[in-house]
């Protein structure tokens, strides 16, 4: 391994990076860049499968769009390999939480991600994701006594409504 192949590790490890922040932001005209027009995707061991670019955005969209979906994707332990000049596979770890406010209930998981990257222009980006479930849990969030949402990125443009101590 060189330290040129470190750098474009690196660069593969941003854009995945991105890709969550971008997910749990909401920020589709952003993750448009992250994937090749030809991406594919296979989410949930195939249950949620796309072919093309405009189909995995608008899936994003429709599932994760509302401000009432509201998610946290951590992904860690990446295992990037260069397998050509412009080409790499990646996995990783992802724990993620979501609380949609909306059906009241929280999913809880952890799971693995399979990737394939094609470096163009210059700049790295997605060809294939996929992920297959380790765990996933459901609870619902209504009935649980004391609980409460203090914040949200869009409700309460991030503050917490905890008052700061004395």
């Amino acid at each position: 391994m060189t330290p040129d192949d470190l750098v474009e590790m690196e660069a593969i490890k941003l854009v995945k990076y991105r890709y969550f922040r971008f997910l749990d932001l909401k920020m589709w005209d952003e993750m448009v860049g992250l994937f090749v027009p030809e991406a594919t995707c296979a989410y949930s061991a195939g249950a949620y499968s796309y072919e093309g670019r405009d189909a995995i955005i608008e899936f994003f969209r429709k599932s994760m769009g509302r401000e009432t979906f509201l998610s946290s994707h951590k992904a860690h332990h990446p295992e990037i390999t260069l397998t050509g000049a412009d080409t790499a596979t990646g996995i990783w770890a992802l724990d993620d939480w979501v609380i949609d406010t909306q059906w009241e209930l929280d999913i809880r998981g952890a799971a693995f991600y399979t990737d394939d990257y094609v470096k163009r222009d210059g700049e790295w980006r997605i060809l294939r994701t996929a992920y297959k479930r380790v765990m996933e849990e459901l609870s619902p969030r209504a009935g649980r006594s004391g609980l409460q949402l203090t914040a949200s990125y869009w409700g309460t443009g991030g503050r917490s409504s905890l008052p700061a101590p004395d």
